[in-house]
Parts: structure tokens; C-alpha cells; sequence
């Protein structure tokens, strides 16, 4: 249940208040960036007394135009606000000492989904070494974890898989905000930017996405449901595959499915057999309009969560990448580098964190992997205690 207290974003009270009122800022945003009544907060910023000198886009553009994964965003004009537009995802992640010129603080509200793989909360860490390096601070308007504060789960980061999905040594899922995120990439991993994160009111870590007053805004082009976003931190492991996580579909990550599965019934009824908490995989056909397999047959399921609070994504992505190895391992096939701006190791390594589900799967033994991660994650819960917001 929500909270008693009135919901509040940290942009609401950022700008309630008033608390940067006759300072220039540059805006990390994109359509996401949107509060309960529509606003946005490039609109909420002007309001509130704050002076836009230049904006700031994440992957897939600011306008969240660019529907395809991995194409880079041009640097542009906000014609209405006269002001340069620049892409964090272009042949810079990080401000530049040009596009910080003339600015006293950069305000990030970007709107993460709790999967350490997520491209955002690197493009937030990055925007907090350009700041430190240039003298700015950094404010951090803090937003719900969609798929919920308290759940934690899958394998942690082992050290030399860092990429641009995975800075840090976190969980697959996360269970924390992105203001959270903040101080704990702040502080703990030694960025030491000048940071202040401007908490939610009236939200607990037990509270859904959408028992909370903001609308659902896709917060990438490929997650356009609340749905979408609780079955990412698993089937997002499909992109380090060849199967298709459901693109070029109206359900991706959703729907996932191969050319090699011909009987989608039995597929399904074999994951269904493992009684795996809280989902049932209905069988399913479908062709996606572009990505993998454009235009072809794929078989394969749809991902039905039952029970939010018992599913656990990140355990039903590993048995369905086995799943579709297990069809056929001889057109299943790992994805080759490039994969996010690295070119040596297989996506599938910097997805996961390690070599290890790609030597699991390829083995062909039964996958476990899931009984590892409690022990693996333990001392990061220690170390999350610490950066934790809300009750």
C-alpha cells in the first residue's frame, strides 16, 4: 500500500522549493522525466525559477526517439528553449568541459528500472566524474525503483567485466533508486563529486510502480509497460544470444522466441514443469517487424508474471537462456562483440558478470547458478544498508 504521507518526486521538491531559483543548470532528462500531473521537468525547472542552459540525453536520445539499441544520438537544439541539446550516448558518456561551460549545477532525473545492466545509471555516474572534475555539484532527483526497493537477486559483477552495462560490482537487480545509486557509486567507489540527492516523500521500498500517482512514460523505446520492466533484469541476458528477447514485437522482453523452436507447446510445458515461483510461460509464435529474426517464425513463450513478490526474473532468465540452448545448441549461438562499447569479451560476460552462465549453459548441464547468488550478494546488502533512503 502507498504510504499515507502526500507522493512527492525529488524534482517536486526540488522545485517546490525552489532550492536552485536564479541558478543556471544543465538537465539530464528524457520523456520519462515527467511528474504525476504530465509535467516535465525541463517545464517544472523554468517554473520553479531555474534557468535551463543545456540539456543532457541518456541512450536513445533525449526525445527517446532512436528505437533501435546501441545506435548513438546526435547532438542537437532545443529550438522552444534556445539551448544546445547533447547526447551522453554519442562519441562521448561524459560532459565535456565545453558543454558544462557556463553552468552552476547539473540536475539529474532520469528514470531508472533496478538492473544493474540499465545504461542510465552509468550515464548519471559518468555525469558525476565530469562534475568533480570541473568543479560542479551534482543534484540527483530521486524516483521510484519500478520493480520494487526490497527484492535483490542474481549474480553480482566480478571485477574485470566492467562496461558500460556494469560499472560497478552491484546485483543484477539492485533493489535500490537511482538516488541511492548515487551516493553508493558516489562514495563508495570513489568518484567523490560534490552530490545531493533529493529524496521522494511518501514512498516506501514495498510500494509498486503503479500504485504510486505517475503514469507510466516508456523510460527507453523496448519498455513500454510497467510488465515490460519487471521481466527485464532476466530476458535483457537474451540480447548476449541470438534468440529473440521480443524487439520489433509489441511485448519485447516479454515475448522470447527462437526460428529453432518449432513446437511452442512443448517448450513452454517444460519450463512450466519447473515450477518456477510466481510466472507461467503461455506458448507462443510470433514474427518481429525488425531486430533478430525480422520476418521469421519465432517459437517460444510469453512471460505471464502471477505473483510480483514471489517471481524472480533474473532465476527465470538463466532457465529460459538453458531452455533455448537445450532446443537446439546448435543454432543457438552467444552474440560476438561489439556489444555497448565493448569489443573484446562476449556480451553475454559483461551481461551476466562472469563467464559463468556461458560456461554453465554451454556445458549442458543443469543450470544452478541461482543457489551461488545468495552468498555472492550477501556483503553487498551489507554495504546497501548504508545508502538506503526509505523504510
Amino acid at each position: 500500500m502507498m504510504s499515507t504521507v502526500s507522493f512527492a518526486l525529488g524534482s517536486d521538491v526540488l522545485f517546490d522549493r525552489r532550492l536552485l531559483a536564479g541558478r543556471t543548470v544543465g538537465l539530464v532528462c528524457n520523456p520519462a522525466s515527467i511528474d504525476a500531473r504530465f509535467t516535465h521537468v525541463l517545464d517544472r525547472a523554468a517554473a520553479g525559477g531555474v534557468t535551463v542552459g543545456a540539456i543532457f540525453g541518456p541512450q536513445h536520445g533525449v526525445r527517446s526517439d532512436v528505437q533501435e539499441n546501441m545506435i548513438e544520438s546526435a547532438h542537437g537544439r532545443d529550438e522552444r528553449r534556445r539551448v544546445p541539446v547533447y547526447s551522453l550516448y554519442s562519441e562521448t558518456r561524459e560532459p565535456t568541459a565545453e558543454m558544462l561551460a557556463g553552468l552552476d549545477a547539473l540536475v539529474v532525473d532520469l528514470q531508472d528500472v533496478g538492473t544493474r545492466i540499465y545504461t542510465y545509471i552509468y550515464t548519471m555516474a559518468n555525469c558525476l566524474r565530469a562534475a568533480r572534475t570541473h568543479g560542479l555539484p551534482v543534484v540527483v532527483c530521486d524516483r521510484p525503483n519500478p520493480i520494487g526497493g526490497r527484492l535483490v537477486e542474481g549474480p553480482m559483477l566480478d571485477p574485470g567485466f566492467e562496461s558500460f552495462v556494469g560499472q560497478f560490482p552491484i546485483p543484477m537487480r539492485h533493489g535500490m533508486t537511482i538516488g541511492e545509486l548515487a551516493r553508493l557509486f558516489n562514495e563508495t567507489f570513489g568518484i567523490g563529486a560534490k552530490l545531493e540527492v533529493v529524496a521522494m516523500q511518501g514512498w516506501s521500498r514495498t510500494d509498486d510502480f503503479d500504485r504510486t500517482p505517475l503514469p507510466w512514460v516508456p523510460p527507453s523505446p523496448n519498455l513500454p509497460t510497467i510488465e515490460s520492466a519487471i521481466v527485464y533484469p532476466g530476458t535483457v541476458l537474451f540480447e548476449g544470444t541470438n534468440v529473440s528477447e521480443g524487439r520489433g514485437t509489441t511485448k519485447p522482453f516479454e515475448l522470447v522466441g527462437a526460428p529453432w523452436v518449432n513446437d511452442a507447446d512443448v517448450f513452454a510445458a517444460a519450463l512450466n514443469a519447473r515450477r518456477l515461483p510466481g510466472v507461467y510461460f503461455r506458448p507462443a509464435m510470433f514474427e518481429p517487424t525488425f531486430h533478430k529474426h525480422a520476418g521469421t517464425a519465432c517459437g517460444g513463450c510469453q512471460i505471464h508474471v502471477t505473483d510480483r513478490e514471489a517471481f524472480r526474473p533474473v532465476e527465470t532468465g538463466v532457465a529460459l537462456v538453458a531452455a533455448f540452448h537445450h532446443a537446439d545448441p546448435d543454432r543457438f549461438r552467444w552474440r560476438d562483440p561489439p556489444y555497448e562499447y565493448e569489443y573484446v569479451r562476449p556480451p553475454i560476460d559483461i551481461l551476466y558478470g562472469s563467464t559463468r552462465l556461458r560456461d554453465a549453459v554451454t556445458a549442458g548441464g543443469d543450470v544452478t547458478l541461482a543457489r551461488a547468488w545468495p552468498e555472492e550478494i550477501a556483503p553487498f546488502l551489507t554495504l546497501r544498508d548504508r545508502f538506503l533512503l526509505y523504510a
